[in-house]
């Protein structure tokens, strides 16, 4: 029997190089994926024999339509993304273009291809923006209410899914991860950055001062593993055009992930905050509610945050 084409739009990356471990681990799947010119590959080197890439600037429809219509996935789990909150500030353009056009370029292509291909849109709990107290943990149906140029991109993102399925037909299925960590994580992203911080202080690297910025946000964090998991899941069982949260129902303030990490940690060290790592507006309260994505495929998290972050601990150790 032919094996399920999956195509992963960003595989280089933190979610999609786990993901692409785990369609590995299943029978039927051929796992598929893009790179650019510059893309960093340490995060996939362990399975390069495995998995089949191409070069491809998804935004250049062009090169996009070529590779839709050679390869005619089955499954396009469509992860790649500027997905840095802080640089979107920085660069909001450059965030548009890649997340809302290279999308764009990915449902055109496959709708000028009529190929029968299932889609998953790696949306961002970013989208829900200014949450109130009382609408923790935060359902599908919340408010959209961005505040960061990233946000405004992932939102359009999601509601062009909503739209092209709507209009087309296109069998599309959006998700809204909250938080994802894990090994590989990259380290400007705040369990990474102190992880590698603390590793660097066990190393001598560093003094034993653990750079922070706002440490009284609350976010809902699951492992990357689980949450890949949820991304296949989601895929095989949800309904086309609907929108799930990929979150625990539990929220952590960024002040207790320091405390699990000086828990783990090999040195003592001390707190300083850093003024440049706060953010013009920033979102306070995010706790996802998923019961909509368990009732639909029976999926639970089965990786405690604990461990989640000794194993990122464990992964900076290795690299510094």
């Amino acid at each position: 029997m032919a094996k399920i084409k999956c195509l992963i739009t960003g595989i280089t990356g933190f979610a999609g190089s786990h993901l692409a471990e785990y369609l590995l681990s299943l029978e039927n799947y051929a796992v598929h994926g893009t790179i650019r010119w510059r893309s960093r590959t340490e995060n996939i080197e362990h399975i390069r024999n495995k998995i089949q890439l191409y070069d491809c600037d998804l935004r250049d429809a062009y090169s996009v339509k070529q590779l839709i219509d050679t390869l005619k996935p089955d499954r396009i789990y469509h992860l790649a993304a500027q997905s840095f909150v802080p640089m979107s500030w920085a660069a909001p353009a450059e965030t548009f273009i890649t997340n809302v056009i290279g999308q764009l370029n990915i449902f055109e292509a496959v709708r000028a291809n009529a190929c029968n291909c299932r889609i998953q849109i790696a949306g961002s709990s970013e989208e829900y923006g200014l949450v109130l107290p009382n609408e923790v943990p935060i359902k599908e149906t919340n408010p959209l209410r961005p505040l960061s140029p990233y946000a405004v991109s992932k939102v359009t993102q999601d509601l062009m899914g909503y739209q092209y399925h709507q209009s087309y037909k296109l069998f599309i299925v959006r998700t809204r991860g909250f938080n994802h960590e894990g090994p590989r994580r990259g380290e400007v992203f705040v369990t990474s950055n102190f992880a590698r911080q603390i590793a660097e202080m066990e190393k001598g690297k560093r003094p034993p001062i653990l750079e922070v910025g706002n440490l009284q946000a609350v976010r809902d964090f699951t492992d990357v593993r689980d949450t890949v998991r949820a991304y296949y899941l989601i895929l095989e069982k949800g309904i086309p055009g609907e929108v799930y949260n990929v979150a625990t129902g539990k929220g952590y303030k960024i002040a207790q992930v320091v405390e699990i990490l000086r828990r783990c940690a090999k040195v003592n060290f001390e707190i300083k905050e850093d003024p440049k790592r706060m953010r013009p507006s920033d979102v306070e309260l995010l706790i996802g509610d998923p019961s909509k994505l368990k009732q639909a495929t029976g999926w639970e998290p089965q990786i405690p945050f604990e461990k989640t972050l000794e194993d990122l601990l464990e992964y900076w150790r290795k690299l510094v």
